[in-house]
């Protein structure tokens, strides 16, 4: 006996079809244009995501640069001056305390320049 693929090819179509809802023109009416549409969305959607991290790692870090500066100290000594020191504190808590707390910036800035 053979298996016609009517309802599983129909799901399938749409479940492509409403992934691409909201697409401009055919890429949202058209399977095959949808499929290739809903492919491609989905693999920058992937690329997104590991980029973001990259980003958030840069803004941290010009953010804790921009505030390093202010007080005396380049980015790179007051990295190490926190390892040195074990300081087990991460780029992202750096970059929220330099921007919300200067006075608690400043001394974590005072801790590295004594460590390095």
């Amino acid at each position: 006996m053979r298996i016609k693929r009517g309802v599983n090819g129909a799901k399938k179509r749409r479940k492509v079809l409403r992934q691409a809802k909201g697409y401009f023109g055919a890429k949202s009416k058209l399977f095959r244009v949808a499929r290739q549409a809903v492919m491609k969305s989905g693999n920058y959607s992937y690329i997104g995501r590991k980029r973001k991290k990259r980003d958030m790692r840069s803004l941290w870090i010009a953010r804790i640069n921009a505030a390093t500066r202010l007080n005396e100290l380049s980015y790179s000594k007051f990295i190490h001056g926190l390892k040195v020191a074990g300081s087990t504190l991460n780029r992202k808590v750096l970059a929220d305390i330099a921007v919300n707390d200067a006075a608690a910036f400043t001394a974590l800035c005072d801790v590295a320049k004594r460590a390095y």
